[in-house]
Parts: structure tokens; sequence; C-alpha cells
């Protein structure tokens, strides 16, 4: 499911995302390895917890984050989170 979310909330338009196919343009960090990283964008321990919270507000941990709310619910945030982490 997670693979699916991830197209569907168009994630690829802005990041680099291994397995999935999208635009040449990366406005925001490339995705992969992102269960190596220690922090979540620059700021938050990394954990699933923790990638759940930024994908559903990411304001909410940054203010001034580039990274868009896009509206995701918890089961899809939980779902891109899985996929995230895992590749």
């Amino acid at each position: 499911r997670g693979k699916i979310t991830v197209v569907q909330y168009a994630c690829q338009t802005c990041h680099l995302i291994p397995g999935i196919v999208g635009a040449r343009v990366y406005i925001g960090q490339p995705l992969a390895e992102l269960g190596k990283r220690k922090l979540i964008a620059g700021r938050l321990p990394s954990s699933e917890v923790n990638l759940v919270r930024w994908i559903m507000d990411p304001q909410a941990i940054d203010a001034q984050s580039a990274m868009p709310n896009m509206g995701v619910n918890e089961r899809d945030a939980r779902d891109i989170a899985a996929y995230l982490l895992r590749h």
C-alpha cells in the first residue's frame, strides 16, 4: 500500500524515491535509505512515529519548511512511512 500511496500523493514530484518513477526536478531531499538516517527533516530523531508526524503536518515540526501540508491522513502517512523507511 505504501508505494501506491506515495504515488497517489505525488511525493515523487519533489523527491527522488527508490522504486518510484518521477520528474527529474527535485525540490526536496532524495528519500533513499531514509531508514538509515539519524534525523528526519534535520529536526526529529528518525523513527516511524516521527516520520508519520512529519508527513501529516510538516509545519507543526518546522513552520518554515518548504514541504507542503498535503492533507495526508494517518493511515496513508503510516503506509508512506513504512515504504520510505524500508527502501
